[in-house]
């Protein structure tokens, strides 16, 4: 699985679609093109016949068969500074079931004809954008044309699954080790969130490696959860709301009867856009419901009306009604510092104007303050280390479609090349211009 593990997965988790995979269905059509080039020529018993070719002096171009030529391949993202790699594994599944050639209709597998050496998920590779200058996440030698239309699937999963993963990895660094919960599932496809998903474990398993740290993974669907065996969490959306005619205390309390009280109790509170008000209303409600069961006996029922958090979700073209104007953007709309701090000292003095008995007055102290704030609606590590600098009382960030960021610095595209060929029983250098064989110390032989 990782580096945390030592153990990778297999295709009983990713549940390739082998033949298609091994007929080109995925690949860029210009490694069929070669493939099929080479597989002719390989039957064709054709030698190479040119005038311009890279060989050292010394050896006899002329007896090298193209069409069955052995490669060493490597794997590398350029992405400046750390990148967390993950989707080694998927890659490697993908090299075993899918490497070999068809003879009419049967497919004659070759991994075991490869030498395969390869990280593990969770590692790390730093690169400064030279590709002279990179580590490889995983190295193949074997003949090209079984192999060569894995190219762009392999690359495809290292890249989206590495970028996941640092992204999530550098918003965790930014919010200093506040939990996480990752919410980008609306914002792609339902086929990547096993990936995504996966890649937000690892980084999170990374990052408390890295910090020593226990942060626990909040993933939003089950899909995201699926190749580590976790289960996605939630409360209550904006629709569900409006299903109680807007009333957001009325809409947490049915939820707080009706779900499993293993759920944390998190009211979304920005329906109205007023979210001290419904803060405080949510609050007041779910205590009052609380505070009658406990007086009845109902310890255990009591824990249904436990109210866990409260999630602040503003749109950012909104000025929450509660947020005195100020005339600029960043200090007015959206989720804002000003807001998180009016909802924080509404919930930590609320229980002050409520009517309690003494006996009641302390635990009561207690239920407000120890209610947590969530974030959500466009956080992105920058948000969150504004936020973090200004000592924000935010418990819990939410991030969404920040995850999936691509550009400038967080470009994770990786390559393949091959960088050498064998001749004669020696591995030769061949690689284009501006790129060479590399090492990775974490490099491991796979098979």
């Amino acid at each position: 699985m990782s580096i945390f593990d030592g153990k990778r997965l297999t295709n009983e988790t990713f549940k390739l679609d082998i033949e298609r995979m091994r007929r080109g269905w995925y690949t860029d059509k210009y490694f069929v093109n070669i493939t099929t080039m080479l597989s002719v020529l390989s039957k064709q018993g054709y030698r190479y016949q040119g005038q311009d070719h890279r060989l050292p002096p010394g050896i006899d171009p002329y007896q090298i068969a193209c069409g069955d030529i052995e490669v060493e391949m490597q794997w590398f993202t350029r992405r400046p500074g750390k990148t967390i790699v993950v989707g080694v594994d998927k890659a490697l599944t993908m090299l075993r079931h899918c490497t070999g050639y068809f003879e009419g209709d049967t497919f004659i597998n070759t991994a075991d004809q490869l030498e395969v050496w390869a990280v593990h998920d969770g590692c790390t590779v730093t690169s400064d954008g030279n590709p002279l200058n990179v580590q490889p996440v995983m190295r193949v030698r074997g003949r090209y044309r079984d192999f060569a239309i894995l190219e762009t699937p392999t690359l495809g999963i290292l890249t989206r699954a590495s970028r996941v993963a640092t992204n999530v990895y550098n918003a965790l660094v930014a919010a200093r080790g506040k939990p996480m919960l990752f919410f980008p599932a609306r914002f792609d496809l339902h086929e990547v969130q096993a990936a995504d998903g996966y890649a937000y474990q690892i980084a999170v398993q990374r990052y408390n490696h890295d910090h020593a740290s226990t942060l626990g993974p909040f993933v939003s669907t089950d899909a995201q959860g699926d190749w580590w065996g976790g289960a996605g969490g939630g409360t209550v959306a904006h629709a569900a709301i409006a299903s109680f005619l807007g009333d957001t205390a009325e809409a947490m309390l049915a939820f707080a009867k009706v779900l499993s009280p293993s759920i944390p109790r998190i009211a979304l509170v920005d329906f109205n856009n007023d979210c001290v008000r419904d803060s405080l209303a949510v609050c007041k409600a779910m205590f009052e419901r609380y505070r009658a069961l406990i007086e009845a006996g109902q310890t255990e029922e009591a824990q249904r009306y436990k109210l866990y958090g409260v999630r602040l979700d503003t749109s950012g073209s909104l000025r929450d009604v509660s947020v005195p104007p100020l005339g600029d953007p960043a200090l007015d709309l959206g989720v804002n510092p000003r807001l998180v701090f009016l909802v924080r000292q509404a919930l930590d003095t609320a229980w002050e104007t409520w009517d309690l008995p003494a006996d009641w007055r302390e635990p009561a102290r207690r239920y407000c303050q120890e209610v947590k704030i969530v974030v959500s609606g466009g956080f992105t590590p920058e948000k969150i280390t504004r936020f973090e600098k200004l000592q924000v009382p935010v418990d819990i960030y939410a991030v969404g479609s920040a995850l999936f960021d691509n550009h400038n610095d967080t470009v994770t595209d990786y390559t393949a090349d091959v960088v050498r060929i064998k001749v004669d029983g020696q591995w030769v250098d061949m690689a284009k211009v501006g790129r060479k064989a590399l090492d990775n110390p974490d490099l491991e032989r796979v098979w």
